[in-house]
């Protein structure tokens, strides 16, 4: 459904999507990548367990919430993919673990 436009001087980097490896361009944020490998969803409402992907892209919807380096509710669309990122869907309401 979604694919770049191509470029091929573009930097990529390899990120792990639910565990899968990925190579995405180097310039884009972590909810972009997420519709470029194709995920269904990237997270699951605590309510109703609906599959959500992002909306805004901008920051204001939250629909785009995901575990990134291992730290649930961040705003995929406002984080950028670097190298050796791990990306997991948030399933249901996450809470940050005391540091």
């Amino acid at each position: 459904m979604f694919k770049t436009i191509e470029d091929r001087s573009a930097n990529t980097v390899e990120i792990l999507v639910e565990g899968v490896a990925h190579r995405v361009p180097a310039n884009i944020s972590v909810a972009a990548a997420a519709l470029l490998c194709g995920l269904g969803s990237v997270r699951e409402t605590p309510v109703s367990g609906a599959g959500r992907l992002p909306y805004c892209m901008m920051g204001i919807c939250f629909d785009c919430l995901m575990k990134i380096n291992g730290q649930p509710n961040q705003r995929a669309c406002q984080v950028m993919v670097a190298a050796d990122m791990t990306v997991e869907r948030q399933l249901g309401a996450a809470e940050f673990e005391d540091l």
